[in-house]
């Protein structure tokens, strides 16, 4: 009777960590269904109220400035310091290289560039929406503010929304929005959400953000997310552009010789020896194409016609008859009496 192992969970570790075969045919891509776009919707209505309620300084650029004059780093200063540390879960730059680094690795293991051209989408269409955002509105933050009571807009700055926690849902979601099973979604999204959540109340602590930065912040973030599936075409087609430029890459190499040689002579790796009785400074032939000698040979049906080929040992001397020095008219010859006055 056939049993099967018991695999530890080092094993399923392991077992894990091991390339599949092929693609799997099970990777779900989101598509832009009427769920999503009512959520996508109703993000967008709650974008534009914050930016309606800032720009009109409502109750919320009011509540804005009472949770400033609260100053929460003095209220628990206890926990400044880790807080410190926490906030870079938001920042751009170490976020995506640890993002990228997962999701590098599951595109290795898939056979597959999905993983990595979402994250590049995402994070390009953060950068330009986000980043426009900022320099349209060009709010101030509570550090830099002029007027009491003000929304501190137009006035150059780049705080609202808050980059930070845009930032934040884009490249945690990201890992929710590329999970490939229900279950693993739930949680990633749950975790992605405490993340962002966490690093967004963390700048308002620190206070370098006002609150309404942060709820705008939250909304791009989430609207990026939504809209992914829209791009979903975009990016199936550049990794099969990329695919086919690989396959064709590696169809030009394996038809390459496997050392260089001579341009246009095929099968001629390394250039031809001089004859060994040919002189030092002379030029060393050129071998030429088989179509290019055969064009050239005379008609001659001896010399067209095909032979063996014989050895180095067999062919030839082309050394010249007779001696090598040059004619002495004055020298007389060994044995012959020389006439001498």
């Amino acid at each position: 009777m056939r049993t099967e192992p018991n695999l530890t969970r080092l094993d399923r570790v392991f077992a894990r960590l091991d390339r599949e075969p092929e693609r799997p045919a099970h990777l779900d891509v989101p598509r832009m269904s009427r769920h999503r776009v009512v959520l996508l919707g109703a993000t967008l209505a709650f974008y534009l109220t914050i930016v309606v309620a800032v720009w009109t300084t409502s109750w919320l650029v009011r509540f804005d400035w009472q949770v400033m004059f609260f100053r929460p780093y003095q209220q628990w200063p206890e926990i400044h310091a880790f807080l410190d540390y926490y906030v870079v879960l938001g920042q751009r730059g170490p976020t995506a290289v640890m993002i990228a680094a997962w999701l590098g690795w599951r595109s290795w293991r898939q056979h597959t560039l999905r993983p990595l051209l979402t994250l590049g989408t995402s994070l390009l269409l953060l950068n330009v929406t986000v980043g426009a955002a900022k320099l349209g509105m060009g709010r101030l933050g509570p550090h830099y503010a002029t007027v009491i009571g003000s929304n501190e807009m137009w006035r150059g700055g780049d705080i609202f929304p808050s980059g930070h926690t845009a930032n934040a849902v884009v490249t945690w979601g990201i890992l929710a929005y590329l999970a490939s099973t229900p279950r693993a979604r739930r949680y990633l999204s749950a975790l992605s959400a405490v993340v962002a959540l966490g690093v967004g109340l963390t700048t308002v602590y620190l206070g370098t953000h006002w609150l309404s930065d942060i709820l705008l912040g939250w909304a791009a973030g989430l609207l990026i997310l939504l809209a992914l599936p829209w791009f979903e075409p975009l990016i199936a087609k550049v990794e099969d552009r990329l695919f086919g430029l690989r396959d064709a890459w590696r169809a030009r190499r394996a038809g390459a010789p496997s050392l260089g040689g001579v341009p246009g002579v095929p099968g001629e790796v390394f250039p031809r020896r001089a004859p060994v009785d040919q002189p030092a400074d002379a030029e060393t032939p050129v071998r030429e194409p088989a179509a290019v000698r055969a064009a050239r040979a005379p008609a001659h049906p001896s010399i067209l016609a095909p032979g063996p080929h014989a050895t180095r040992t067999e062919r030839t001397p082309v050394t010249p008859v007779g001696s090598r020095r040059p004619p002495q008219p004055e020298r007389v010859q060994r044995g012959t009496a020389s006439a001498r006055p």
